[in-house]
């Protein structure tokens, strides 16, 4: 029977390697959908370790099985996501990003090279656990419709269907030693609402002549707001937001058109719905009362995440084994979005939280952010206790 000292042997003897990949994908960062040199880096690292895999699924996805003992017992997956983030650097390490104004500033490097560890452990150890582990490295989590659709529409989820799937985010309040996991309910549905209000412009001297979108956008903003108070009533959680307002006129030139643009995330898909009629209502009367075109559309994005009770609670329960209970936490509901969900909403999921922080070191900034980083004692911490939850798994009954 393998032991938790095995697995952590064997991810101390791979962490510098993990390390260095981790910089080189830092450094080599690709937007969502575009991840074509990562994708082919990752695949040469999987030839290197001696693992068989398939490349261009879902776009620049890679796919593939590493089967132990008795194969078709069960199968578990594992994810990591590739992408990065138009977003400019400014950390002062070596292993900068190279290419100007992207950056790895939500973590998918961490999550890549961490996998890279888990199936090096694995893969060394095929022969001490029964069963099959898939993994799944995947474009595209940045970006709408979310790279997850992409892959499970060409068959990530079949041959064979993963019995349950794991995925890890690095997670900065945390700090290095440390995980999160919640049951149930974990992360928002992310929709992107797009709205055009439309005027007649002009001359701002004339205003016998023109119909200006900027104060009929500013109602409608009003009356949006409004409908934010109504919904911050109700029981689900519940965010309206507008964060992009854009009329493009001057001084004395008043536009034509005003957009509007906002997201709406909640976390109940059935109030989602009931929302996105709300919205659409409001904006329809609102149009008809001010005897002005304005057009709405709701593109519908990330479902709600859900963590599957049995296998998180599983999953907790291997992490305590490999951290320590004191070091794993239960954590709180998040209002970001994930296209992780995708797959939570096909099979039993568990997405949890790395801890990456370190107060002492000064690595505090959160994700998204032009300084974001982590303690890289968390690549070997991430590699080991990922091998280690997927082979508990594979021997749950």
């Amino acid at each position: 029977m393998i032991k938790v000292d095995q697995i952590k042997v064997l991810a101390e003897k791979s962490k510098s390697e993990i390390i260095s990949i981790r910089h080189h994908l830092h450094s080599h960062p690709e937007l969502s959908f575009h991840e074509k040199e990562t994708a082919a880096f990752i695949s040469k690292k999987l030839l290197a370790f001696g693992i068989e895999h398939q490349t261009g699924i879902g776009g620049y996805g890679i796919v593939g099985l590493l089967k132990g003992k008795n194969p078709e017992k069960k199968c578990i997956a594992l994810r990591a996501d590739m992408d990065a983030l138009p977003i400019q650097e400014k950390n002062n390490v070596e292993y900068k990003s190279q290419n100007e104004g992207l950056m790895h500033a939500c973590g998918h490097d961490v999550h890549s090279a961490a996998l890279l560890g888990a199936l090096k452990i694995l893969n060394e150890l095929k022969n001490e656990f029964e069963g099959t582990i898939k993994f799944i490295f995947q474009p595209g989590e940045e970006k709408l419709p979310g790279g997850a659709t992409h892959m499970i529409r060409d068959g990530v989820l079949e041959n064979p269907k993963p019995d349950a799937m794991i995925a890890q985010h690095v997670y900065t309040p945390l700090k290095v030693g440390t995980a999160g996991f919640r049951s149930g309910m974990y992360m928002a549905s992310a929709d992107e609402i797009y709205i055009v209000v439309k005027g007649k412009g002009g001359h701002a001297a004339e205003p016998k002549n023109i119909v200006n979108p900027i104060f009929i956008a500013a109602k409608l903003l009003a009356a949006l707001e409004n409908l934010i108070t109504e919904l911050s009533k109700a029981n689900v959680p519940t965010v309206l937001a507008f964060g992009k307002v854009i009329a493009n006129g001057a001084t004395n030139v008043i536009p034509d058109e005003v957009s509007i643009d906002g997201t709406l995330r909640t976390m109940d898909e059935s109030w989602r719905k009931t929302v996105h009629e709300k919205i659409k209502t409001l904006v329809a009367d609102f149009s008809v009362q001010q005897k002005n075109i304005i057009d709405i559309k709701i593109e519908t994005g990330y479902p709600c995440l859900i963590n599957d009770e049995k296998i998180t609670s599983a999953s907790k329960q291997f992490a305590e084994e490999f951290l320590g209970k004191e070091n794993v936490v239960n954590l709180d509901i998040r209002m970001a979005s994930e296209d992780f969900a995708f797959y939570s909403q096909k099979i039993p999921c568990c997405f949890y939280r790395i801890g990456t922080g370190n107060i002492e070191n000064g690595i505090t900034s959160s994700v998204h952010t032009p300084t974001f980083n982590i303690d890289e004692d968390a690549l070997e911490i991430a590699s080991g206790m990922m091998a280690w939850m997927a082979m508990k798994l594979l021997g749950k009954n």
